[in-house]
């Protein structure tokens, strides 16, 4: 006959084998430990880590342990010297004159954290590359679209921004993205730091530049000026040998194809559409890189009356010969914020004065990790801010 198993009732397990109960605060620790979060810097270089390590002190955290550096043959190495599973881990890298190598610092921590069992992976990229190669020009390509991409696939799962190129950028991402604004710091600044701010006019330096301008004009209550008839940063109208169908000798055009004729672009004069004489010009714009065309409408304004301009933009970028441009030029204040690295600019130009956002961004990884709503940050922001 087949045995039978018989089921006996379970018994206690002697309490010299069982596993000692964790008390609460040791759970407590193991929790907090499992959910808690990370600040990591993409960059090593003194100038980079400065904002991050701002970022930290209004966190009450400590700047996460790694190291980045680069290999005699030019390659990005990464190394995360800490535990970082289950954890909520943010990269702030802030971009630097080598962009690429910024952007490679930024992949492969990421990845090194993806691969680490990070539990989620936040991007604290302030100034966001590639941001003005957003749309197609001719036979280009979209890079901003590229590099969103990429970000994806190296396992960010959020991005922090601030003040984007063209807000449409966040339409590229297919995880979220928290693009802030800087203007509350610089109407602050406006407000504490221009003696004298209500005898001014904030002016667009291009007719692009004209709903930013009428935000902080409107928020101030002063007046709005726009130039218009500069050289614009858009497709550059000449041939470039495309054509579609391609041109081909003594070949007959369909009759029905006769389409019009696209009229060539020509710029006005350049002018100032309102009043600037007698007070102050306060120029607002997003990115300030090549300061030509700020240079440019400072020399307008002066001649139309202006005694005194200052410059604001959010990304100092200041590439090339910018700091000594400003310095001999009728600007009398380029005032911007600390989204990029600009120390060694202010060595060489005084007038570069720079407004701090780390509080801002630091609330913004507070908020996050803390599964708090974000409304707070963006409380009376427009679309068109």
């Amino acid at each position: 006959m087949p045995r039978k198993l018989l089921l006996l009732p379970p018994r206690s397990v002697p309490s010299a084998f069982r596993a000692p109960r964790a008390s609460s605060s040791a759970s407590a620790a193991m929790n907090a430990a499992r959910t808690g979060y990370r600040v990591f810097s993409a960059n090593s270089t003194a100038a980079c880590t400065e904002l991050a390590k701002r970022i930290t002190e209004r966190l009450g955290a400590e700047l996460g342990k790694s190291v980045v550096y680069q290999e005699t043959n030019g390659e990005t190495r990464v190394e995360i010297k800490e535990s970082v599973r289950g954890q909520d881990i943010f990269i702030i890298q802030t971009i630097p004159r080598d962009v690429n190598t910024a952007v490679m610092e930024l992949l492969i921590m990421a990845y090194a954290l993806k691969t680490a069992c990070a539990r989620n992976i936040i991007g604290v990229i302030p100034y966001f590359p590639y941001s003005k190669q957003s749309k197609m020009r001719k036979r280009g390509s979209i890079v901003c679209k590229l590099l969103a991409s990429m970000l994806a696939k190296a396992g960010l799962t959020h991005i922090i921004t601030m003040d984007l190129h063209q807000k449409e950028i966040q339409g590229f991402f297919s995880f979220p993205v928290d693009n802030l604004r800087a203007s509350p710091f610089l109407l602050q600044y406006i407000q504490e730091e221009i003696p004298n701010y209500r005898n001014a006019v904030i002016v667009a330096k291009s007719p692009d530049a004209a709903k930013r301008a009428q935000s902080y004009a409107e928020r101030l209550r002063l007046g709005l000026a726009v130039i218009h008839g500069e050289a614009q940063c858009t497709e550059l109208d000449m041939d470039d040998g495309r054509h579609s169908p391609p041109m081909v000798r003594n070949a007959t055009v369909h009759p029905g194809l006769e389409l019009p004729l696209m009229m060539a672009k020509e710029k006005p004069p350049i002018t100032v559409v309102g009043d600037v004489g007698g007070s102050i010009a306060i120029i607002v714009d997003d990115i300030i890189d090549d300061v030509e065309s700020f240079v440019a409408a400072a020399e307008i304004l002066k001649e139309r009356g202006a005694y005194k301009i200052y410059v604001m933009a959010t990304h100092g970028i200041l590439s090339a010969e910018a700091p000594r441009l400003i310095e001999e030029s009728s600007i009398d204040e380029v005032v911007v914020t600390n989204t990029v690295p600009h120390e060694v600019q202010k060595l060489q130009c005084p007038k570069i004065k720079t407004v701090d956002i780390s509080l801002i961004l630091s609330e913004a990884i507070r908020r996050i990790h803390n599964g708090e709503s974000m409304a707070y940050l963006f409380r009376n922001i427009t679309v068109d801010d």
